[in-house]
């Protein structure tokens, strides 16, 4: 989901509605192909390319990281011959959590394929806004971004094969199969790069998870948001879990994959999967109250979230219009810390709209 993380963009992709598109169902069964399914799915209503991370500098300073990039196909006429037509629209966004500075960083970049200043190729990732970019090459992901803030190089090397999440990629978000995305995992990727801010530029190494999403219906009627989690552990393994939300609180959907240190994959359904709030934090700027502590349970594995920072909300209502909370967070098991990764909150303030 993810953001991802999965399938929901946190983004306002409105537009008005002609009904001349017919975008194609995600049906189970259907299996992914590498490195093709790397690429743009073009067909699709909505696509990205998330990733998160937690990286430290050589003074030992830690930071969260996010480049994520969104491909959105609106419901226009694809027969208008114009080259000025938006058959494909490009969304990114990028944020630095620093402790330090106590508040999320972020910045957002937007425009239409084509003309050589956007796009998204078909044969592997390779997506970019003006000098925004995530590009799979043979020793892995290079993202770059040059935000209002901060500058992010990054070099993500590659040290598992994809997680394919649900049933072989084919993710269940809802109680109607319809409501289904593609999507699998790049867990444990292993960062290098350097990290420019406040007129410094310092090298970081760390660990990022990259999920790669595409559909076109995902949210079922009565759902707000999600929770999801993606967290690499410090022995190797992986994990990944979501639930959808209605009105209420109450969860709609979940879904869990947890890839043990050994490789052995594991996948859990709605009944396996627990989230349960373990502290809240309520932004002085928006008003909205997070749950930002979790205990989130996938069959017998229980973890405590917490995260970093707790001011890890992206307000970007001066922008997008879009305002969640996705940050950093720590994974503790007898409280101990077992691993890093990201929990992304949306819905909290109004219902997320597609």
């Amino acid at each position: 989901m993810r953001r991802r993380r999965f399938l929901a963009v946190p983004l306002a992709l409105a537009l008005p509605a002609s009904a001349t598109v017919r975008y194609p169902a995600v049906v189970p069964g259907t299996p992914l192909y590498f490195p093709r399914d790397h690429g743009a799915h073009p067909a699709y209503r909505v696509e990205w390319w998330y990733v998160t991370g937690q990286v430290m500098d050589t003074a030992g300073h830690g930071y969260g990281i996010q480049v994520t990039f969104f491909r959105n196909r609106p419901d226009l006429d694809d027969t208008n011959p114009s080259a000025f037509a938006p058959r494909e629209l490009l969304f990114a966004h990028a944020a630095l959590a620093d402790p330090r500075h106590g508040r999320l960083r972020h910045d957002q970049r937007a425009a239409r394929a084509g003309f050589g200043l956007a796009g998204a190729a078909l044969d592997t990732t390779r997506v970019w806004i003006d000098d925004w970019s995530l590009e799979l090459g043979d020793d892995g992901y290079h993202a770059r971004t040059v935000a209002r803030d901060f500058a992010l190089d990054l070099r993500l090397a590659v040290t598992e094969p994809p997680l394919l999440q649900g049933n072989a990629g084919y993710s269940r978000k809802g109680p109607d199969p319809r409501q289904a995305s593609w999507y699998y995992s790049r867990p444990q990727l292993a960062v290098t790069g350097e990290l420019a801010q406040e007129g410094s530029t310092v090298s970081v190494t760390g660990h990022a998870w990259l999920d790669h999403e595409w559909s076109s219906e995902v949210m079922a009627p009565g759902a707000v948001g999600w929770d999801w989690t993606g967290i690499n552990f410090d022995d190797g393994g992986a994990l990944m879990a979501f639930r959808m939300r209605d009105a209420e609180g109450r969860p709609m959907w979940a879904a869990a994959t947890l890839r043990a240190a050994d490789g052995r994959v594991r996948t859990f359904g709605p009944e396996a999967v627990g989230f349960a709030p373990l502290r809240r934090w309520r932004s002085a700027r928006t008003q909205i109250d997070y749950p930002v502590g979790f205990s989130v349970r996938a069959g017998d594995i229980d973890v405590a979230l917490e995260p970093t920072m707790d001011d890890q909300e992206l307000d970007a209502r001066g922008s997008t219009g879009t305002v969640y909370w996705e940050g950093a967070v720590r994974a503790r098991q007898g409280g101990v810390e077992v691993g890093r990764g990201y929990l992304e909150l949306t819905g909290y303030g109004k219902p997320l709209r597609l």
